[in-house]
């Protein structure tokens, strides 16, 4: 028949259209995945959108449940607030102190939030413990000892304080010059004991918002009481602890609410319960008294410059670990030139001792890099005072 295509039979066979609907099905399956993909990912838009234009939830403090349907909170963001709370929430399962979300308008609680750690103030912790031993610092002998019975020997046997019907002394006070070795000591007392060790510097309480310094120091002392038994190290205390005046900036009274926080929280401590204090500052003078009354800082440690065998002792400490050329060291001599400096200065006499010897290529540090040392350290414009000592190790 004229227009009719002559087409092979054997073109259209069984076998070609199994094949064809097997190639079909393939592809629906793949369209059917490919579409359920697409609808994952429209869904997962469409919440991320929702999250996105939803309104702010405010966060609260719950500070008293007055019934079944109100309660009272404390606003991050304005004053206390009597609220209602939402009907998919127990009132029942709410304690006072828990935190909670308020829905935009501050009305009704729609949210518990689970409680959590202050990352500032978790970050005081230490985890790895300084590595520092009593044998590592010179000098201060009766010192450590006496941070050892006030620190070490109550948390570590309690019970002989309560046979013996005493009560050991909350915190103590190290007071002193710069660089005689306050904040090592601290160290040590991490080191050699198993307790928590939290350190922090006192500027860190001044906060830039009214109440936070506050703030901070309460949750510091409530960390403290968690990972009891622990030690509380608060360095450069001056910060927050000057005298009080009548009159002042906004500023130094924001300083004076957070004082009056860290001596509740002294107050609030019992002697036996595991936590301890310790505190150091370069000006003991400008304390204000009411830091120093006994019940806070009942033992006042004083840490003053190292005397001539105490500077013979530091010494040995530092050449024990450098390569010295031990046999011509004078350590009399270099005790004696070294009146008036702190342990801190003496550890860069003989750093700078080291370079003075790199600087000159030997393998070995001698006498004369030390003399070199201290008139470097010292700033003594007479260098002809320890010229003939100094030719006679050249």
């Amino acid at each position: 028949m004229s227009g009719e295509l002559d087409l092979p039979r054997d073109r259209y066979s069984s076998d070609n259209y199994e094949q064809i609907i097997r190639i079909l099905e393939e592809k629906l399956t793949s369209l059917q995945a490919e579409t359920e993909s697409l609808r994952k990912e429209l869904n997962y838009y469409k919440s991320e959108l929702e999250k996105l234009l939803s309104p702010p939830l405010v966060e609260a403090t719950i500070l008293d449940i007055i019934d079944n349907e109100h309660v009272i909170v404390k606003s991050t963001s304005g004053p206390n607030l009597v609220v209602t709370v939402s009907n998919e929430i127990n009132t029942k399962t709410l304690e006072v102190g828990q935190l909670v979300a308020l829905n935009q308008r501050g009305s009704t609680i729609v949210k518990v939030l689970p409680n959590r750690e202050e990352p500032f103030v978790k970050s005081m912790e230490i985890i790895e413990r300084p590595d520092v031993k009593y044998t590592e610092i010179g000098g201060l002998s009766q010192q450590i000892h006496e941070i050892r019975e006030v620190i070490e020997l109550p948390l570590k046997e309690p019970e002989l304080f309560r046979e013996m019907g005493i009560q050991p002394p909350k915190g103590v006070l190290l007071y002193g010059p710069p660089g005689t070795g306050k904040t090592l000591l601290a160290k040590a007392v991490a080191s050699e004991s198993n307790a928590t060790f939290i350190h922090i510097v006192a500027s860190e309480f001044a906060q830039k918002f009214v109440g936070e310094g506050a703030r901070v120091v309460r949750e510091v002392f409530e960390l403290a009481r968690e990972k009891s038994p622990s030690i509380v190290f608060i360095d450069e205390i001056d910060a927050i602890g000057a005298k009080r005046v009548d009159l002042g900036t906004s500023g130094e009274r924001e300083i004076q609410r957070t004082m009056m926080q860290l001596l509740a929280e002294l107050d609030g401590f019992q002697p036996l319960d595991n936590v301890k204090i310790i505190a150091a500052t370069n000006r003991i003078d400008i304390l204000d008294p009411a830091l120093l009354r006994p019940g806070r800082f009942d033992r006042i440690i004083e840490i003053s410059l190292p005397n001539f065998e105490g500077r013979k002792d530091i010494f040995n400490i530092y050449l024990s670990k450098m390569k010295v050329a031990i046999d011509e060291i004078d350590l009399d001599y270099l005790s004696r030139q070294t009146d008036g400096l702190s342990g801190a200065d003496i550890k860069n006499i003989c750093t700078e001792a080291g370079y003075f010897a790199i600087r000159n290529n030997e393998r070995e540090i001698h006498m004369r890099h030390f003399i070199a040392a201290i008139n470097k350290i010292k700033g003594n414009k007479k260098q002809g005072e320890y010229k003939d000592r100094e030719e006679k190790y050249t």
